[in-house]
């Protein structure tokens, strides 16, 4: 999973810490939260869900989550890297050009979340994926957003984030 440089961020949010080592472009979702606004409790903590079901996505990850030792090496600030453990950027509204994608997109396809933080295309018209009859179940597979380009030769694609 990765970004690439293009990006518009409209809304960012950097509430939640996050506990694993993980790579930026995914959607994270919520494991579990503070009380009140817990804007500094280590209690509001983000993962890559291993299952879309019941997840509640958060935004998507924009920093890589790094397990450096700190009293060797510096954190790369360059790089976007974080701590593990360390609270992260998710991106809430805007788009980023990402490659952590199952299945071929078409421009204007709805994005649902899947395993391990990865989207997947859903053509609302004929709802194509699996689990879907005539309409899509955004309970099994919540809406983060919809794809504004198809896949380039890299696999990377346009990626409208709306949560």
């Amino acid at each position: 999973m990765s970004l690439k440089g293009d990006r518009w961020e409209f809304m960012t949010d950097i509430s939640y810490f996050m506990n694993e080592v993980a790579t930026r472009g995914g959607i994270v979702s919520l494991s579990t939260v503070g009380s009140g606004a817990a804007l500094d409790q280590a209690a509001s903590l983000v993962t890559y869900a291993a299952s879309s079901t019941g997840s509640k996505p958060a935004g998507m990850l924009m920093g890589d989550m790094v397990n450096y030792d700190l009293t060797r090496q510096h954190i790369n600030f360059q790089r976007d890297e974080v701590p593990m453990g360390g609270k992260v950027r998710l991106l809430k509204k805007g788009w980023a050009v990402t490659n952590n994608i199952v299945g071929t997109p078409a421009v204007g396809d709805d994005a649902v979340l899947t395993s391990s933080g990865s989207v997947l295309p859903i053509n609302v018209v004929n709802a194509s994926a699996s689990n879907y009859t005539s309409s899509p179940n955004y309970a099994l597979r919540p809406k983060v957003g919809y794809f504004g380009s198809a896949k380039d030769e890299d696999g990377y694609a346009k990626l409208y984030v709306d949560l």
